[in-house]
């Protein structure tokens, strides 16, 4: 018997958890599985409880969440023979989506019976890894405003997009790339992104061509626009092609450092934390065991079309379970037509 803890973030995202544990004890494979589950109660619990698990020997912890609890559950697992494993239920889901792990709960739950532990790379930006992207610049100082306003979700994401972009004063960073081939170059950017992984979340692709696999970050530099060319730029980064874009320039490297003329902030998987001035970046080849299909990347239009179809009927099907669940009158109804 393998033994694998869920970690449940009761506060992330809109998904009802209550139903995903149920789903868990329908579907989980008993003769296969010795599971627990487990809450977390404030930030940074998850990766205590990820880090107890792993020294007990578990073999796979999973995140119940969006992509801050995968964060705190994986930082803890690298370079552990515990495997990572996601049931999406944040407002993003980046690395959930860029390693086509399902959306939905039922599908998410199936993968864990039926797939083994793959290696995949992780970042680490001024030694806080992160398993998606980080960055400077603009997205940097989205994930803060984000990070501070009363909700959540995609809406108030591209609320403050929409209520900055255009304000926000590009900076002059001097990037040195110290791989074998060491280069220097100075760029004046609205964002820096390093990528292990191809998206932000919701199918933003801000590095389509990046692999979690290929030992290399994926380094997006997005350069002064126009108002004008917003819009384009917009429609690329959700059709997986921001990297046609003329104001885009990209490479990739194992080891970056990032120089700017004042400390700022940086994110990394979405999380924003106050930096200094000279910001280090790294990969880390093969760091963690993840429970996660082969295929990853940008999807084609087909299999989105497919999944989104079963994943809408799915999710229906979850929510009418939560229906029963909270109207004692039709649970008493439907009980007695089932005797």
């Amino acid at each position: 018997m393998k033994k694998i803890v869920f970690i449940v973030n009761p506060v992330s995202g809109t998904a009802n958890k209550r139903s995903v544990i149920r789903q868990i004890d329908r579907l989980i494979d008993k003769e296969r599985f010795d599971y627990s589950v487990v809450t977390t109660e404030y930030a940074g619990h998850a990766t205590e409880l990820a880090r107890a698990a792993a020294n007990e020997g578990v073999d796979i912890v999973c995140a119940i969440g969006g992509d801050g609890t995968v964060n705190e559950t994986a930082r803890a697992l690298v370079h552990t023979n515990t495997a990572l494993a996601i049931i999406p239920c944040g407002s993003g889901n980046g690395l959930a989506r860029h390693l086509h792990i399902p959306m939905d709960a039922i599908r998410a739950i199936k993968l864990i019976n039926d797939a083994e532990p793959l290696s995949i790379d992780y970042g680490l930006i001024n030694l806080h890894p992160f398993f998606c992207t980080c960055g400077v610049g603009f997205d940097a100082f989205i994930s803060q405003k984000f990070a501070e306003a009363g909700k959540r979700g995609p809406a108030t994401y591209v609320e403050n997009i929409l209520k900055t972009a255009l304000t926000y004063s590009p900076e002059t960073y001097e990037l040195d790339v110290l791989d074998e081939n060491e280069e220097r170059a100075t760029y004046k950017a609205f964002m820096i992104a390093c990528a292990n992984a191809s998206q932000y979340g919701n199918n933003a692709y801000i590095a389509p061509q990046a692999s979690v696999r290929d030992g290399v970050m994926d380094v997006t530099i997005v350069e002064p626009f126009t108002v004008l060319e917003a819009p384009q730029l917009a429609v690329l980064l959700f059709n997986g092609a921001i990297d046609e874009s003329s104001r885009i320039k990209t490479f990739r490297c194992k080891h970056l450092v990032i120089r700017r003329s004042k400390p700022g902030v940086i994110h990394y998987d979405g999380d924003p934390v106050e930096s200094g001035e000279t910001v280090d970046v790294s990969i880390v080849s093969k760091g963690l065991l993840c429970i996660c299909p082969t295929d990853e990347g940008v999807m084609d239009v087909g299999e989105s079309a497919r999944n989104s179809i079963v994943e809408y009927f799915n999710n229906m099907y979850l929510r009418s379970e939560d229906f029963i669940e909270n109207n004692p009158i039709r649970k008493k109804t439907l009980l007695r037509r089932h005797k």
